[in-house]
């Protein structure tokens, strides 16, 4: 199955169905290529700070703070203000942040200007 995403939401659903051909369109596509660039040190670093943010955006049912004041310090110096804020609205989406560990596991098949095409492994 394909899906074409624009949104971190839509992405978080594909996610969650385990699609296995992602298009990612838009300036979604540079956030991805972010999140999917980060280490494997850093990841664990900022992958902490994101699955509780994860965590109380769920369990508030989306009354917590803006996801930007949850994401802290380090995550944002990690992968930068818009790739955090991305992860973590992705991670919601999808019901957790497993969601993004698959993101990271899936294959880059194609990348242009416009859009990063993945496929799962």
């Amino acid at each position: 199955m394909e899906k074409t995403v624009t949104t971190e939401k839509d992405l978080g659903q594909a996610l969650k169905e385990k699609v296995s051909t992602i298009i990612i369109e838009g300036s979604l596509k540079d956030k991805v290529i972010r999140i999917r660039a980060t280490g494997k040190v850093a990841w664990l670093i900022a992958g902490g700070a994101i699955a509780i943010a994860i965590a109380i955006v769920i369990s508030s049912a989306g009354t917590a703070a803006p996801v930007a004041a949850l994401v802290g310090g380090t995550t944002v110096g990690i992968l930068g203000l818009p790739a955090a804020i991305a992860a973590t609205s992705i991670g919601v989406a999808a019901g957790g942040f497993a969601a993004l560990n698959r993101l990271r596991r899936y294959k880059e098949f194609e990348r242009s200007e416009n859009r990063l095409v993945l496929k799962m492994k």
